[in-house]
């Protein structure tokens, strides 16, 4: 028999035990920023932290999301108040600026001793050690722009294939938008994010992925680059994109495409996500981008991944989160959700990636015609010229309150006094 006292007793022990290993259950809370945001990716993101608690139950995680078109600055303030977070998702284009300043940590000791280090690619790799030679992010993936095109569209306009050059895409995107009804040729980025079609386009029509000379001097300022800036601006003010397109981000670009506003749009494999979903697979196809006067493209590729900051207070438990994140099963998810190229050797012969809508990417990495245009996001500055400089200045030119030579030797002053400013260092 079981005495009253006595189980009391136990009882009472064992809710003092259990409240006090709740207590100290959470006993590592780390923070993760995330600057590409959108519902369904924090969605996703946090179903894979769920199953990274799940083996870790004494760790929380609290997730920052911060829209891309304020994330640049936000991320900046959150840093100069000492509130460093634990993870960041890094874009290529700020990882110049912190690592340049000594603030990401030095993920090479990680690396050699991480069981996945050599099943990762070598452009993998090379990416990670981008800024410095050593590696400061395990990228998840790269972006390679191509060009999406509303096959509906072109039928209207009596066109049946997609620009093959630089001077059809000009026309096609006339003829669509002399249908009428607020339909228009090209869905324009001309709010943040919009660097990747001014700096494919100008080296399309100059002919030359380099951005600079042997002795650092920019080469945005060369007659072809001007010329590739000014088909932007002509573009634009002659009608053949959207009018509000001058302040569209990412989420714009996307919608106005599967929504017919406008027929043609350049972007990676992310928009994918949004657009296989919204229209029927026929209705719309991904081609190469356009062929410049010297029958190259130079379509950019990026890439992004997960940094830890020197001064993030946990580091390895940091550490072993983003070798969770960057392992080749949640990679592999990761990317087909997302829209990149993964990171592993041999991840493109997952079948996934054999649909007919990768064939626009897949023909510019197979084909001499098409060489990838990487950004010198080894500059320090890089991140401000590409979040803040192009975006305002470039707005102001398409609005017609500034020229786009002006505009142009802005942009070429500002990078050739970075490069350099990096030059210097090499010595």
């Amino acid at each position: 028999m079981r005495h009253p006292k006595r189980h009391a007793l136990l009882s009472a022990l064992t809710l003092s035990v259990s409240l006090f290993s709740c207590a100290g259950f959470a006993a590592t809370k780390l923070t993760l920023v995330e600057v590409i945001t959108s519902p369904a990716r924090t969605e996703m993101l946090q179903k894979m932290l769920t199953a990274y608690k799940a083996q870790h139950p004494d760790v929380e995680i609290e997730v920052v999301s911060l829209p891309w078109g304020q994330a640049f600055e936000k991320l900046g303030t959150m840093i100069q108040s000492g509130q460093y977070p634990d993870v960041v998702e890094m874009p290529d284009t700020w990882q110049g600026l912190y690592a340049s300043n000594g603030m990401l940590a030095d993920l090479e000791p990680r690396l050699k001793s991480w069981s996945g280090t050599p099943d990762l690619t070598d452009k993998t790799l090379t990416m990670a050690r981008s800024s410095g030679g050593t590696a400061t992010m395990i990228p998840y993936g790269f972006y390679l722009r191509a060009m999406f095109w509303n096959k509906k569209l072109f039928q209207q306009a009596g066109l049946t294939e997609p620009p093959k050059t630089m001077d059809e895409f000009m026309a096609d995107a006339k003829k669509i938008s002399g249908l009428g009804n607020g339909i228009s040729g090209y869905c324009m980025r001309g709010g943040v994010g919009g660097t990747n079609a001014w700096m494919m386009f100008m080296a399309a029509m100059n002919g030359s992925p380099d951005f600079f000379d042997k002795d650092g001097n920019s080469t945005l300022t060369h007659p072809g680059a001007i010329k590739g800036a000014q088909f932007l601006v002509d573009m634009y003010q002659k009608g053949y994109a959207p009018k509000d397109s001058v302040n569209w981000g990412f989420n714009e670009i996307v919608s106005g495409f599967y929504s017919g506003k406008c027929a043609m749009l350049d972007q990676d494999p992310d928009a994918l996500i949004a657009i296989k979903n919204s229209m029927n697979p026929d209705d719309f196809s991904v081609a190469p981008m356009p062929l410049g006067p010297n029958g190259k493209a130079y379509p950019t590729i990026g890439y992004t991944g997960w940094s830890m900051f020197k001064q993030g207070k946990n580091q390895d438990q940091s550490w072993d989160l983003i070798s969770f994140l960057s392992n080749k099963e949640n990679n592999l998810t990761w990317s087909k959700f997302v829209g990149t190229l993964p990171i592993y050797k041999g991840a493109e012969q997952d079948a996934y990636y054999h649909a007919p809508q990768f064939a626009g990417w897949f023909a510019e990495l197979n084909s001499p015609d098409y060489i990838p245009l990487t950004m010198p996001t080894h500059l320090k500055g890089w991140g401000y010229f590409n979040s803040v400089i192009v975006k305002d200045s470039s707005q102001e030119t398409l609005l017609g309150q500034n020229d786009t030579e002006s505009m142009v030797k802005d942009w070429a002053k500002y990078l050739t006094k970075e490069q350099k400013a990096w030059l210097a260092t090499q010595k």
